[in-house]
């Protein structure tokens, strides 16, 4: 009996230190990041800012790769699918709690089958009007919609995304009857907006800050639980009276769920370093997000807690399984 415990006992040492030893070579060639989005995106750009910095720490290249559409399934099972040593990652998001609620099924399970490692950031979602809307705070817009239920007109990209929930959200938040109008893209959005055929919109910060910045739109109100530094004056949807309304975009890396912890916790070390970065905040910034890191099982939970609050909101709003 204690020559078999002498044996276990060796093997268990014999095997973590051969995990520490992988951690500690890792990696041995070019990591991936898969991508679900197109490239020039937010989440692009954030994920081609952190890979550079990480491809200086690593000592090895950091490619990215872009796989868009389907909800992000494709570039997920693809990461799934892939040897899993640490060398091809995935660029998680909101995007990608979303699809575990709004999908009949899906090949993989969303929280089961991958190994969030960090954070990378949040950027903030707005309510914006034309410039020269009627509505000229958030509690304009709301006396508005509840003195006329059904009138509002509240525009998103497609049906499913973060920011159309986002906007259900704020309707169910708000309990208001208003109508939510969903369009193909970013640019549909602000075109309608702009030509009056929609009285509000629900979009993420970063890609219309230069209509913002040419004063074609002003912002009600941002969404997040803080008040964004582009916009230190514009308060939040809590401060204009939504107090439980809060809703962010997020982005992070995941690994598929076999990939050794020693490895895990390596890309978790080096992604910190890399997020604290000034270089990389300063970009970061630039882009309207604000750079995050966490621990793996911070941003389980948080991937977690974000798969069951959109699911209810998807619920909620009767939106048909895709």
């Amino acid at each position: 009996m204690n020559l078999r415990r002498s044996f276990v006992a060796a093997l268990l040492t014999a095997l973590c230190c051969g995990l520490a030893a992988q951690a500690q070579t890792f990696p041995t060639k070019s990591v991936r990041i898969v991508v679900p989005f197109g490239a020039g995106g937010v989440a692009d750009l954030t994920a081609r800012t952190v890979a550079g910095r990480l491809a200086e720490q690593l000592g090895q290249p950091v490619v990215i790769e872009n796989r868009p559409g389907a909800g992000g399934i494709g570039a997920a099972d693809a990461v799934l699918k892939s040897e899993p040593d640490g060398h091809t990652l995935l660029l998680m998001s909101n995007g990608t709690a979303v699809s575990a609620g709004l999908f009949k099924s899906l090949p993989f399970d969303t929280l089961k089958d991958f190994a969030p490692i960090s954070t990378l950031g949040t950027f903030d979602i707005a309510l914006l009007v034309p410039t020269d809307s009627r509505f000229k705070s958030l509690a304009d817009l709301l006396a508005f919609a509840r003195a006329n239920p059904g009138k509002l007109n509240v525009g998103s990209i497609n049906i499913g995304s973060t920011q159309n929930l986002a906007a259900e959200l704020f309707k169910s938040n708000a309990a208001v009857d208003m109508q939510i109008v969903p369009f193909n893209g970013t640019p549909a959005v602000v075109t309608a907006l702009r030509g009056g055929q929609i009285d509000a919109a629900v979009e993420i910060l970063g890609p219309v800050m230069s209509q913002v910045n040419a004063k074609a739109l002003r912002v009600l109100a941002v969404t997040g639980d803080k008040r964004s530094a582009a916009l230190p004056e514009v308060p939040t949807a809590r401060e204009s009276g939504l107090s439980s309304f809060v809703a962010a975009s997020w982005n992070g890396l995941a690994a598929p769920a076999r990939t050794p912890r020693p490895v895990i916790e390596r890309l978790q070390r080096e992604v910190q370093a890399a997020i604290a970065h000034p270089d990389v905040r300063r970009r970061l910034a630039e882009l309207n997000v604000d750079a995050q890191s966490s621990t793996s099982e911070q941003a389980a939970a948080l991937l977690a807690s974000e798969v069951k609050r959109w699911g209810e909101v998807i619920v909620r709003a009767k939106i048909p399984l895709q």
